[in-house]
């Protein structure tokens, strides 16, 4: 069995080298592509990801799982489920049964539609036109409606695409999960805004985009940031990708009237690069060198963004730095406002400009909207109406324009319908794994306070980096935590934390 395995991991390491590929055209038509390559640059994406889908789904790779005894009772094959050959055999054939079912010719024209809808999108966006968009988005939907329904399902269609995003999830156990999240939110959402409102007025000032960059680059590279294998750049949307076992790409965005969005957000992305830069050397280049899901992907961001990044004592630290920067801005301002101010809740229509309490509520409002786009239960012509009428539900607010609404997030551009719960598991996750890291480190914040991180960042990268995909979620979150998840974490985090902030 072993030959077998080895013939498996050359092809997949050439499936990983097209994937990687892709991820480069991918990043540069985010990034610097010129407008007038964009046409082209669908085709380039079509054929790669066709390339790879038929790599994946060769008549060679099904003959070599069964020869290693692979089947849907036991993925793992012959070589073990606690196993890394196993772990690789279960992931290999989850991805192949899954892919084995969609057409070439739907993977090209999902490439096609997707690389289309998002030069529509960001062009819509600028513009504040979703009629422009509506059309591409129409196009993403029903190939992504296609793909579900060949890929299969057992309860829901959803299913089948969060699935993609977070193996075994399903849809009725996320909208369990959100209903009683759902519940929680609004509460202690509530009982906040019955107590005096915090200052976050010195956050809204003229700040240096230049200034701003070197200041977050600095944090970035305190964090843990390896830049030897890494860089960042800016975007629209911030995102990080991986094109290749040594390159690691964030990106963020900056504004120059708001502090909070370009450094906050690329704590966030950092998150997500230290995870994919601590892989064991042992999974390098093969399929298990990735996150084991986006929902774990998400903890590890979120946790940085929020559990460390706004913390008081993260700013006993850096708040010093960020007065030397900006010292017209900061220097009349104490660290306790600074850290009610960054920590202030108040919704808002922009979901990743929202606070820790009413982050959860912009998930559930795009997941229940995805899901009715899925089933046909709203239509795209419907969608401006149905957001207003959600967003006024969940969070109090209307947006005014598509851009605050309907138009702010980039993932149905790009077909990654079925991605949005990951967030909110992120943050469940997130607490769960925190809670484990506070009970066998006991000093966390005389640690961040001086800015020392390399404790948390190598219990995170011994527990939960090294794996990659070689555990699930569920595996990793009882290993990690003793527990399964349970959202009791993220409700006792954000009541403790709250609770001292507004004086409830």
């Amino acid at each position: 069995m072993r030959d077998f395995i080895g013939e498996l991991k050359g092809i997949t390491r050439e499936y990983q080298l097209l994937n990687e590929s892709s991820a480069i055209l991918a990043w540069d038509q985010e990034t610097y592509i010129p407008p007038a390559a964009l046409p082209e640059r669908g085709e380039q994406l079509a054929l790669l990801q066709s390339l790879a889908h038929k790599k994946l789904t060769s008549p060679r790779v099904g003959e070599l799982l069964a020869a290693c005894g692979c089947s849907d009772d036991a993925p793992w094959g012959s070589a073990g489920a606690d196993t890394r050959d196993g772990a690789y055999l279960r992931e290999l054939y989850r991805a192949y049964t899954r892919q084995i079912r969609i057409p070439s010719a739907l993977v090209e024209a999902i490439a096609r539609a997707t690389s289309a809808g998002q030069a529509a999108w960001a062009e819509a966006r600028r513009k504040n036109d979703f009629a422009f968009f509506k059309p591409y988005l129409e196009k993403v939907l029903s190939l992504v409606v296609e793909k579900a329904q060949a890929v299969g399902y057992q309860d829901h269609l959803y299913d089948a695409l969060l699935d993609e995003y977070e193996p075994w999830m399903t849809t009725s156990e996320i909208s369990r999960v959100f209903s009683g999240l759902e519940s929680s939110l609004k509460g202690l959402a509530s009982r906040i805004s019955e107590r005096p409102q915090v200052d976050d007025a010195f956050l809204y000032q003229s700040f240096s985009l230049e200034k701003q960059r070197d200041f977050a680059r600095q944090i970035v590279k305190e964090l843990g940031f390896d830049f030897s294998g890494g860089r960042i750049d800016e975007t629209a949307h911030p995102f990080t990708t991986t094109l290749g076992a040594r390159d690691v790409r964030i990106t963020g965005r900056f504004r120059e009237e708001y502090f909070g969005t370009g450094l906050f957000g690329l704590i966030h992305e950092t998150g997500h690069a230290l995870y994919e830069q601590g892989f064991d050397e042992e999974i390098t280049g093969n399929i298990l060198a990735t996150g084991t899901s986006l929902g774990i992907h998400e903890s590890q961001s979120r946790a940085w963004e929020n559990v460390v990044g706004r913390s008081r004592a993260f700013w006993e630290h850096y708040l010093p730095l960020a007065r030397e920067y900006f010292p017209s801005q900061f220097n009349d301002v104490g660290l306790d406002t600074f850290y009610r101010g960054i920590n202030r809740v108040s919704p808002t229509h922009i979901r990743i400009d929202a606070d820790e309490v009413t982050y959860g509520l912009h998930i559930i409002l795009r997941f229940r909207l995805e899901l009715a786009l899925v089933t046909g239960d709203l239509k795209v012509d419907d969608l401006t109406g149905a957001w207003r009428e959600a967003s006024r539900e969940l969070l109090g607010i209307e947006p005014e324009t598509s851009a605050e609404g309907e138009l702010q997030d980039i993932h149905w551009s790009m077909g990654a319908i079925g991605y949005f719960p990951t967030y909110a598991l992120g943050n469940l996750y997130g607490a769960q794994f925190w809670a484990a890291f506070e009970n066998t480190v006991h000093n966390t914040d005389t640690l961040i306070r001086k800015g020392d991180f390399s404790i948390l960042r190598n219990w995170l990268r011994d527990s939960i980096h090294r794996h990659g995909a070689s555990k699930t979620a569920g595996e990793l979150c009882r290993e990690v935590s003793g527990e399964a998840l349970k959202p009791d974490f993220l409700q006792d985090y954000l009541e403790s934390k709250y609770r001292g902030i507004y004086g409830f």
